[in-house]
């Protein structure tokens, strides 16, 4: 199944402009295959502004998002893999979408993990035997 990411970008990126807000995306610097501005890059994050008057040439493609833009006045063409965009959102009302890992393995999703939950031990224990005996669902009695 292809990635929602790039299809809900588009979304929340027409939705916030034609609300006359800014859209910013907060993007994970460290993925391979990523260009942005090193200098501003904190904690291994940006935020980029992607508003019609910020940017030139955009294009949120399936695979990618891809703009040019000036950067402490020097002109970049920035390149982020779809899988590096974690957020979209307005910069006036902080209104839009955290991206969360989507099914499948992808660079930072390997799929689901056989290691202990939160709640185990290091070996997973009792507690982890327990937990699904204790999930029921609804329970309906005939009342006459």
């Amino acid at each position: 199944m292809t990635s929602s990411r790039p299809y809900l970008l588009r979304a929340l990126w027409e939705w916030i402009t034609d609300n006359g807000f800014t859209p910013h995306v907060l993007v994970d610097a460290m993925v391979e295959g990523t260009a942005v501005p090193d200098a501003f890059v904190e904690q291994g994050k940006i935020t980029l502004n992607i508003g019609p008057a910020a940017v030139d040439a955009l294009n949120i493609g399936d695979d990618a998002l891809a703009f040019s833009a000036r950067f402490a006045g020097k002109p970049m063409d920035v390149y982020v893999p779809m899988s590096a965009v974690l957020a979209v959102y307005a910069r006036e009302n902080g209104q839009g979408m955290m991206f969360g890992s989507e099914p499948g393995p992808g660079p930072e999703d390997d799929g689901p993990s056989d290691g202990p939950g939160p709640d185990e031990g290091p070996s997973g224990g009792d507690a982890g035997e327990d937990k699904p005996a204790k999930k029921k669902g609804p329970a309906l009695k005939v009342v006459k």
